[in-house]
């Protein structure tokens, strides 16, 4: 039965019992009841929503070769957990992303899961093609205006390449990130696998998705920008 309805009807059923040791106002003016009862029932409900955090990125943040579990983004939801914080995480990461392909299916994907933050960790299959690092960050960009239209804060993580397609392409990558992160005031994490990069043992044969050990050190990574960079969302 729908709440309003169901609320009605109980409030009706209450006054007729009651109605010789009520006073009149009850039956005359029961909406008023009906509004003091949603108003508290929805402030219940509200209270407790657990806030959610929304990380989109690639096969990076997916767990690409591991079990969901044992992703950095289910890592962070466990140690948010352990310092009391307490938010869902929704990994809506898929592998083989492109900022392209993630664009075209977020205002979906927001809808389904609306976010009090989303961690925007897509462009390394972008940067591994060899796309235009223009078309890349016009693409973030289009899904931080989305976002943050949704009124739902931003924290963007940014990835590094080998120089396979040259220096020029490689800084080009690099600065797209650190523009949109200045253009849209965000906070930032510059290279989603600094922790491990120097230590081949952390990835997996193909040398490009981290390992189950590597995971944790990516979470950590990650955690640190946020609490230091979104303090009022965490405190």
């Amino acid at each position: 039965m729908n709440l309003v309805i169901r609320l009605k009807w109980l409030i009706s059923a209450a006054c007729a019992k009651r109605a010789k040791y009520l006073t009149k106002s009850c039956k005359a003016k029961p909406y008023r009841w009906l509004l003091a009862v949603l108003l508290i029932a929805s402030q219940g409900v509200f209270a407790a929503k657990t806030p959610t955090i929304l990380v989109y990125g690639d096969s990076l943040s997916a767990g690409y070769g591991l079990k969901a579990e044992q992703a950095w983004p289910r890592l962070l939801e466990t140690e948010l957990q352990r310092r009391g914080k307490s938010f869902q995480i929704i990994n809506a990461s898929v592998s083989g992303e492109t900022t392209a392909g993630g664009l075209t299916r977020f205002a979906a994907i927001q809808n389904k899961y609306p976010a009090q933050l989303l961690i925007l960790a897509l462009g390394a299959n972008d940067g591994l093609r060899g796309l235009p690092t223009q078309a890349m960050q016009d693409n973030l960009a289009k899904i931080i205006r989305s976002a943050q239209s949704k009124g739902t804060t931003v924290h963007l993580v940014g990835i590094q390449i080998p120089p396979n397609f040259g220096p020029q392409y490689t800084r080009a990558f690099t600065a797209s990130y650190q523009k949109l992160a200045k253009e849209f005031q965000l906070s930032f994490t510059p290279f989603l696998l600094a922790p491990i990069v120097q230590n081949n043992a952390l990835f997996q044969a193909d040398q490009l998705h981290p390992t189950a050990p590597a995971q944790k050190l990516i979470m950590q990574g990650v955690l640190q920008d946020l609490l230091k960079q979104q303090a009022a969302l965490f405190k």
